[in-house]
C-alpha cells in the first residue's frame, strides 16, 4: 500500500475514477506476476471495538484471509467469500456472515449468491473513495497555504488565480466524492497526523482538521522538499490535534514581550516624532519571534547567535532582543552630541552591537551579535554567514550546534536582491555551510512605494528559498501565538536537520517608508485600511484578559513598568556628552588592542624568515606527503621545477606565496584562501590541492603537512559568485585578527560584481563602524592582449577611494611608514617580485592592526624568467619594500640620468628590456612604486632628490584615464613642491580597459615604450 500511496502522491490530483482504474490495473498485473506489490487495508464502517472477534490474534488471521480474497476470491472458503463481499457492501462485520447455499441449490440460495456477486464493484468504489480522500489530504498539504488567513489587512497581495485551490467541503466533488460521503469513515494514510491516536475519521472531521492545520493563521509550504523524513516531521508538527498549546507562563511572557516591542516604538514616537527611525509599527510581533527563536536555540545548546537585518525595526531589536542599554540608543537622537571616535560614524539604524548575557528561559549564557550594515538591503547576508562560519571554525563546531545565524529580511528585498540567491547557494557547500540559517521575513506587503504586484513575479516574496529545499512558514503577524509557535518549529527544524528555514511574518507598515513619509500618495486604499486596523498588542491583550490569563490591572501595570524604564533611561541619556561609536562594535577582538582600542605598538618586526624554514617549506611545496598517491604527469614536472628552485635558493611567484602561507601556518596563523578555481589557480600556477589520478575525490593538501602543531590551511574553490563569496570572506575575516583571509578573483575585473561589498564594507567599514578588517583581495591584473574583460583589475577605482590627501606632504617621523598604514582606509599594492609579495602577506599579520589589502597580482609574471627572488631577499631582517629604486648604472651616476621612469607592476620588465635593447641603462632610471597607497612620499622624495636634473615620467600600460596616473601625478607634484612637471607615457584615454585585437595591443605597447625612451618626446610641451 505504501508503494501505491507514494506513487499517487507524486501525481497531480486525478479524478477518482481514473485513479481507481489505474490502481486496479496495477493490482491485476502484480497478481499475474505472482507477487503482491501492496497490502490493501480493510475499511469497515463500524468500530472494530464492537466486533470482539476482530481483536487479538484472530484479527491477524482475518487480515491474511482478506488479502488472499482480494487477490482471488477462490483463494478462500465460500463462507469467507460471502463475509468479505457483504462487509464491503456495507454490512457490519457481525452480520456480514451468511451460511453458504445448500448443496441442493434451491432458487432462494442462488438468488442470494447472485446478490452478493453484484456487491463486487463496491470494492473498487471503496478503493476509489479512499484514494480520493488521500488526494484531498495531499491537496491541503500542498496548497492549504493558498487559502490560509495570513494577511492581517485581508487584502492579500498574493495572487493564485492561475492555480485555484480546490479544497474545502464545497470542493469534495472535484475528487469524486459526494456530500453524502462527508459522514463516512475513512482510514487515514500514514502521510498524515490529523488522526492523533485515531486511525480512521469521518470525511467531515478530516476536512475540519486539515482546515485547522493548514488554513488558519499559519500557511506551510513544504511539499516541494524531496526528503520523506523531513516532510513527515513537518506534518507531525502542524497536523497533530491540539499541538499548538501554550502554558499560562508562556502566554504571559509573550504578552510582556509584545508590550516591550510596542511601547518602545510609541516612546520614540512621543519623544522624537519628526526623526527617522524606521519603526516596527505593524510588525511588533518580530520581537517575540526573534526572542522565541533565540530561547529555543539556547535550550538546544546554541551559545552564540549572529544576526543581520535591514533598518526597519533595528532599534527595537537592539533594545529588546540584544538588550542594548536604552540610554545609548536614546542619545543617538541627540543632534548636539559630538563624536568621540575617528571616522565618519553612521546613522543609528545602521549600527551593530555585540552583547553576552544570560537567557532567562534556558538559564544559559548566550552571545548575541547584530552586524552593522549599510542601506544596501541584503548586502549583509553573506557577511553574517561568513562570520558565523568563522566562529564555528574557531570553536570546533563542525555541526553548527553552538553557533548559528539569523537573517531578517524585508519582503521586497528578499525577492528582488540577487545576493539573497547567492547566499542561499552557499548554504550547503562544505567550506561555506553554517549548518542552517533561520530567515525571518518582515513582510510589509510593500516595498517603499512599490506594490508587490509589480515588485516580483513569484506569488510569495519567499519563493527563492525553495531552491534549497528550505521549508517556508507563512504566519499572520497579528496572531502572536501563531508567530511564537512557528518560530519554535523553525528553531527545532534548524536544530534537527541543520538546514535553512524561512519564517514569513505577513504584516503591514503602519507609517510610510519612514516616519515622515506619506504613503497615501501611492497606496491610498491600503493605508485607509491600516488606519482602521487595531494594534496587535491591543487585540492580543483583550484576548488574554477575556480568557482570564491576566487581569486588565496586571496588563496596565506591565505597561506602566516598561514606560518607566524608558523614561528613566531617557533622563540618563541627557547626561551623555560624547557619542562613542566603539560602544556599537559588532565584532570585538579581545586582547588584540589596548583597553582603549589602540594598537599595542606602532612598529612591525621583520617579515623575513630563516633559511631553514625557506628550505623546509620549499621542499613541502615540491613534494606529495601521502604515500601511494598518483599525481598528473604535468604536475610532476611543476613539483620538480619547485625542487630545483629551492636548491638554487630562488622563488617564483607561486613558491613565494607558498613561503608566506607556510611560515604563517607554522606560526599558528590560520589561512583561508577562497574564490573561483583558487585550489589550482586560474593560471595553473598554484596547485595547493593535489588530486589522485586513480581514486575519485582523493586529495592531498601539502600545506597542511608543514609542522605537527601548525594552524590548519583552508583552500576552497567557491561557487561562481563574487558578491556573495567576497561578502562571506569579509565576514570570516571579521571574527578574528589572527587569521589571514584571502579572496582571489578569477580575473581582476570580476570584482566589479562585488562592488557593493568593496564600497560599503571594505573601503569605508572602519570609518563608519570603527571595525578593522584584514581581508586580502588578490586581483589578477595586466594588459596582455587578452581583450577588454580579462585585462584590468580597475586600480583607478581602488585608488580613488583611498583617504590620503594628495596635496599635503606628510610630516616624516621614525614610525612614518607604520603610522601611514594605521591612518589609511586600505592598502593598495602592485608587487613586481615574489619576495615583495611574500613580505606584504606576512606584514598583513605581523603589523599591530588590521587593514584591508588590495593586491594587483600578475599573470605573465607567474612564469617570467626574470620575475624571481633569491632567498636572501626573504631572510630575517628583510621587509616589504614600498618603493624599489633603480640599482643599475643609473643609480651609480645619478647626475648622468636624463629621465626617471616611475612605474608599478609588470610594465617594469618591459621597460628594463627596452632600456637594455636601446643601450640607455645609464641615462634612464626605472623606479618601481610597489605600495601605491598609502603613498610612499618619503621614499619618492629621496628618488626625486637623487635625480635633480632628470625628467620625471609616469609610465603605465593602462589607458590614461585608468590605472594609476591620476592618483600618482598630484602626489609626485606635492613631493617636488610643485616645482617639476610629471610627464605621462602610456596608452591614450579609452572607454574600454583594453583592445581585443592582438596587433593593436602590440602597437600600443610599442608606442608607449617609444614615448618613454624618446628623450625629445616631451620637448616644447611643458
Amino acid at each position: 500500500m505504501h508503494h501505491l500511496r507514494t506513487t499517487v502522491a507524486r501525481l497531480r490530483p486525478l479524478t477518482a475514477a481514473q485513479t481507481a482504474q489505474s490502481l486496479s490495473q496495477d493490482r491485476l498485473v502484480a497478481v499475474k506476476g505472482g507477487s503482491r506489490t501492496f497490502k490493501p487495508t480493510r475499511h469497515l464502517n463500524t468500530s472494530v471495538a464492537a466486533e470482539p472477534f476482530l481483536n487479538g490474534t484472530s484479527s491477524n488471521y482475518v487480515e491474511e484471509m482478506y488479502y488472499a480474497w482480494l487477490e482471488n476470491p477462490k483463494n478462500v472458503h465460500k463462507s469467507w467469500d460471502t463475509f468479505f463481499r457483504n462487509a464491503n457492501a456495507g454490512a457490519p462485520p457481525g452480520s456480514a456472515y451468511q451460511s453458504p447455499p445448500p448443496v441442493s441449490g434451491t432458487s432462494q440460495g442462488l438468488a442470494s449468491v447472485q446478490a452478493l456477486v453484484r456487491a463486487q464493484p463496491n470494492v473498487e468504489k471503496l478503493v476509489e473513495d479512499h484514494l480520493a480522500v488521500q488526494t484531498l489530504i495531499r491537496a491541503y498539504q500542498v496548497r492549504g497555504h493558498h487559502i490560509a488567513k495570513l494577511d492581517p489587512l485581508d487584502i492579500s497581495c498574493v495572487d493564485f488565480d492561475d492555480a485555484p485551490c480546490t479544497v474545502g467541503f464545497q470542493n469534495v466533488g472535484f475528487y469524486g466524492l459526494a456530500e453524502c460521503d462527508l459522514d463516512k469513515v475513512f482510514r487515514l494514510p500514514t502521510t498524515t497526523f490529523i488522526g492523533g491516536n485515531e486511525s480512521a475519521l469521518p470525511l467531515r472531521e478530516i476536512i475540519h482538521r486539515l482546515e485547522m492545520a493548514y488554513c488558519q493563521h499559519i500557511g506551510v509550504e513544504f511539499m516541494f522538499i524531496n526528503d520523506l523524513e523531513q516532510c513527515q516531521w513537518i506534518r507531525q508538527k502542524f497536523e497533530t490535534p491540539g499541538i499548538m498549546k501554550f502554558t499560562l507562563e508562556e502566554r504571559r511572557r509573550l504578552l510582556a514581550r509584545m508590550i516591550r516591542s510596542t511601547r518602545f516604538e510609541e516612546f520614540l514616537q512621543r519623544k522624537w516624532s519628526s526623526e527617522k527611525r524606521f519603526g516596527l509599527e505593524g510588525c511588533e510581533s518580530l520581537i517575540p519571534a526573534l526572542k522565541t527563536i533565540i530561547d529555543k536555540s539556547s535550550q538546544s545548546g546554541v551559545e552564540s547567535v549572529i544576526m543581520g537585518m535591514p533598518h526597519r525595526g533595528r532599534l527595537n531589536v537592539l533594545a529588546n532582543v540584544i538588550r542594548k542599554e536604552l540610554e545609548q540608543i536614546f542619545c543617538q537622537f541627540d543632534s548636539k552630541l559630538e563624536a568621540a571616535d575617528e571616522g565618519s560614524g553612521d546613522v543609528k539604524y545602521h549600527l551593530g552591537m555585540y552583547h553576552r548575557r544570560m537567557n532567562r528561559v534556558s538559564d544559559k549564557h548566550i552571545t548575541l551579535s547584530l552586524m552593522a550594515n549599510p542601506s544596501h538591503l541584503e548586502a549583509v547576508d553573506p557577511v553574517v554567514q561568513g562570520k558565523t562560519k568563522a566562529e564555528q571554525f574557531y570553536c570546533g563546531d563542525t555541526e553548527g550546534k553552538r553557533v548559528m545565524s539569523i537573517l531578517i529580511h524585508g519582503d521586497a528585498a528578499f525577492a528582488g536582491q540577487g545576493v539573497v540567491y547567492e547566499t542561499f547557494h552557499l548554504s550547503d557547500l562544505p567550506s561555506y555551510t553554517t549548518h542552517g540559517t533561520i530567515h525571518v521575513v518582515v513582510n510589509n506587503q510593500i516595498g517603499f512605494t512599490t506594490d508587490p504586484r509589480v515588485a516580483r513575479s513569484s506569488p510569495y516574496p519567499t519563493d527563492v528559498a525553495r531552491v534549497v529545499n528550505a521549508p517556508i512558514f507563512h504566519v499572520n503577524a497579528d496572531d502572536p501565538e501563531a508567530v511564537m509557535y512557528v518560530c519554535n518549529i523553525a528553531a527545532e527544524w534548524r536544530n534537527t536537520f541543520h538546514k535553512d528555514v524561512v519564517v514569513d511574518l505577513v504584516c503591514y507598515r503602519r507609517n510610510g517608508h519612514n516616519e515622515i513619509d506619506e504613503p497615501m500618495f501611492t497606496q491610498p486604499l491600503m493605508y485607509k485600511k491600516i488606519k482602521k486596523q487595531k494594534g496587535v498588542l491591543q487585540k492580543f491583550a483583550e484576548k488574554l484578559i477575556a480568557e482570564g490569563v491576566m487581569t486588565a490591572q496586571e496588563y496596565e501595570a506591565e505597561i506602566t513598568r516598561y514606560d518607566k524604564i524608558c523614561e528613566e533611561a531617557y533622563n540618563r541619556s541627557k547626561d551623555e556628552k560624547i557619542l562613542h561609536i566603539k560602544h556599537w562594535l559588532d565584532s570585538p577582538w579581545p586582547g588584540f588592542f589596548t583597553l582603549d582600542g589602540q594598537p599595542k605598538s606602532m612598529s612591525c618586526p621583520s617579515t623575513g624568515i630563516s633559511e631553514d624554514d625557506l628550505n623546509h617549506i620549499g621542499n613541502i611545496a615540491a613534494s606529495v606527503p601521502l604515500e601511494d598517491f598518483t599525481i598528473h604527469g604535468g604536475l610532476s614536472r611543476i613539483l620538480k621545477g619547485r625542487a630545483n628552485m629551492v636548491s638554487q635558493r630562488v622563488c617564483d611567484w607561486a613558491l613565494g606565496e607558498y613561503m608566506a602561507f607556510g611560515s604563517l601556518l607554522k606560526e599558528g596563523i590560520h589561512i583561508r584562501l577562497s574564490g573561483q578555481d583558487v585550489e589550482r589557480g586560474t593560471f595553473s600556477h598554484r596547485h595547493h590541492v593535489l588530486h589522485d589520478q586513480n581514486v575519485d575525490k582523493r586529495i592531498c593538501i601539502p600545506m597542511n603537512y608543514i609542522s605537527p602543531d601548525q594552524a590548519p590551511y583552508t583552500v576552497c574553490n567557491s561557487s561562481l559568485s563574487e558578491y556573495g563569496v567576497l561578502g562571506f570572506e569579509l565576514g570570516f575575516a571579521m571574527a578574528s585578527p589572527n587569521a589571514l583571509v584571502l579572496w582571489e578573483a578569477q580575473f581582476g575585473d570580476f570584482h566589479n560584481t562585488a562592488q557593493c561589498i568593496i564600497d560599503q564594507f571594505i573601503s569605508s567599514g572602519q570609518a563608519k563602524w570603527v571595525r578593522q578588517n584584514g581581508i586580502v583581495l588578490l586581483l589578477p591584473h595586466g594588459l596582455e592582449g587578452m581583450g577588454p574583460e580579462h585585462s584590468s583589475a580597475r586600480p583607478e577605482r581602488f585608488l580613488q577611494m583611498c583617504n590620503d590627501d594628495p596635496d599635503v606632504f606628510p610630516k616624516l617621523s621614525e614610525d612614518f611608514a607604520m603610522r601611514q598604514l594605521y591612518d589609511c582606509n586600505w592598502i593598495v599594492v602592485n608587487c613586481s617580485t615574489p619576495a615583495n609579495y611574500f613580505h606584504v602577506l606576512r606584514r598583513q599579520i605581523l603589523q599591530p592592526f588590521r587593514k584591508p589589502l588590495i593586491v594587483f597580482t600578475p599573470k605573465s609574471l607567474l612564469r617570467h624568467p626574470e620575475a624571481k627572488s633569491g632567498f636572501e631577499e626573504m631572510l630575517p631582517g628583510t621587509h616589504f619594500r614600498r618603493l624599489i629604486p633603480d640599482d643599475g648604472p643609473a643609480a651609480v651616476s645619478p647626475e648622468k640620468v636624463k629621465r626617471v621612469l616611475f612605474c608599478s607592476g609588470k610594465i617594469y620588465y618591459e621597460l628594463t628590456r627596452e632600456r637594455k635593447n636601446r643601450g640607455m641603462d645609464d641615462t634612464i632610471a626605472v623606479v618601481r612604486i610597489e605600495q601605491l597607497s598609502p603613498f610612499p612620499f618619503d621614499l619618492l622624495k629621496a628618488e626625486t632628490d637623487r635625480y635633480v636634473t632628470a625628467d620625471l615620467v609616469w609610465c603605465q600600460e593602462e589607458h590614461k584615464n585608468q590605472g594609476y596616473y591620476d592618483y600618482v601625478k598630484p602626489r609626485i607634484r606635492t613631493t617636488t613642491n610643485q616645482t617639476r612637471p610629471v610627464l605621462y607615457a602610456g596608452r591614450e584615454p579609452a572607454a574600454a580597459p583594453a583592445t581585443g585585437n592582438k596587433q593593436t595591443h602590440l602597437m600600443e605597447l610599442q608606442r608607449l615604450l617609444d614615448t618613454a625612451f624618446d628623450l625629445e618626446a616631451f620637448s616644447g610641451k611643458y
